[in-house]
């Protein structure tokens, strides 16, 4: 989440003035907050969600804008279902964007209710994929004239990609958790053994900061121990660190394929997804809804989940075509999921909505 908003608000703006982050913390996330893209505009407030009606003086901070940017995810915002953002959206007088990284398809009752009314006190609402967008207006009651489709934006990433004639390498990164499926990847990997050189697996990315709060590292332990039990442990890396753009993306061009083995059938957007894609380095996920829209165009290979027989021969045949003229390869469309492409995106809409704030303006009687 913060490094969608550093980048978005970065390419946004372009580094100009007069723009501004307010930020989201928790008082055990103080000093140990995710590190975000430093060229992203300056953090204007600091919203601490442990403190009861944090919420105005967030408002106060976004009124001083034209437009305000909202990022809705589950679990970040305070009060019973994250409902402390709506007084906040009711509190801005200043057109407001809010963009949903999750769409649930079996919502417990409270969650769609404080959906439905973050959309109806939005001006307007982004989903990044056409699933999430069926889930909303088929699934909720919701004006479906207020969404817009704007995919995830993608890095750039330039450089030399890794020789194809050195040890294959899969990777797998981003913050780690109970759901991540690198328990499947594992085995996946523990069945290609006859594959000379063996490929060697990264796990890149920290444990969640919720997961480590509640749980410590129990389950990067948990997998630590099974790659002990398969025989893989020599082919695993364990890269427990946060990694910048310049450094995530060297890590994205080394490998021969992305490997993303969640758990999960709700997840109607992935950032690593589009990263890897955006990059060109071929995907093999399970069936989570966003692999399933986007791999459609040929830059990957689903597998069911929970299923590291299917994931291994996926990954065999990934290796396989790396030498071929028909290698898996990025979007035909690249270019449209590329940062700047997105932010000109975002940056329509707000200025449609400007315009309509000025419309009905100049049209009320004096």
């Amino acid at each position: 989440m913060a490094t969608f908003n550093a980048a978005l608000a970065s390419h946004l703006t372009g580094g100009a003035p007069g723009s501004g982050v307010v930020r989201l913390l928790s008082a055990d996330a103080t000093g140990g907050g995710l590190e975000v893209d430093r060229t992203a505009p300056r953090i204007v407030h600091t919203w601490h969600t442990d403190t009861s009606g944090g919420w105005a003086a967030a408002a106060n901070a976004l009124n001083r804008f034209d437009v305000a940017v909202l990022q809705h995810e589950y679990g970040i915002y305070p009060g019973d279902g994250g409902d402390e953002v709506l007084p906040l959206l009711r509190a801005l007088k200043v057109p407001t964007i809010v963009v949903l990284h999750t769409v649930l398809s079996n919502p417990s009752p409270l969650q769609r209710t404080v959906l439905e009314r973050i959309v109806a006190a939005a001006d307007a609402v982004v989903t990044m994929t056409d699933t999430a967008r069926r889930r909303l207006t088929t699934g909720y009651r919701v004006d479906p004239e207020k969404i817009t489709v704007i995919p995830h934006g993608a890095g750039s990433h330039s450089g030399t990609p890794r020789a194809a004639s050195a040890t294959p390498h899969l990777l797998t990164w981003g913050l780690l958790g109970p759901g991540k499926g690198i328990e499947w990847a594992l085995r996946a990997v523990a069945l290609l053994g006859d594959l000379d050189p063996h490929p060697l697996y990264t796990v890149a990315g920290r444990t969640h900061p919720k997961v480590l709060e509640q749980h410590g590292d129990v389950y990067r332990e948990s997998l630590r121990k099974l790659a002990a039990e398969l025989g893989v442990t020599d082919q695993v890396t364990w890269d427990d660190v946060y990694h910048d753009q310049a450094t995530l993306s060297r890590l994205i061009r080394s490998a021969d394929a992305v490997v993303l083995p969640y758990d999960s059938t709700e997840q109607v957007t992935s950032g690593v997804l589009i990263e890897a894609v955006g990059a060109g380095v071929p995907v093999v996920a399970t069936e989570f809804p966003h692999a399933v829209e986007l791999l459609a165009d040929g830059p990957g290979l689903l597998v069911p989940h929970q299923d590291p027989e299917a994931m291994a021969a996926a990954i065999r045949h990934v290796l396989a075509l790396r030498d071929s003229p028909n290698h898996l390869a990025g979007l035909t469309g690249g270019p449209t999921l590329r940062w700047p492409a997105v932010a000109a995106r975002y940056q329509a809409l707000t200025t449609r909505l400007l315009q309509d704030r000025t419309r009905v303006a100049t049209s009320v009687p004096a």
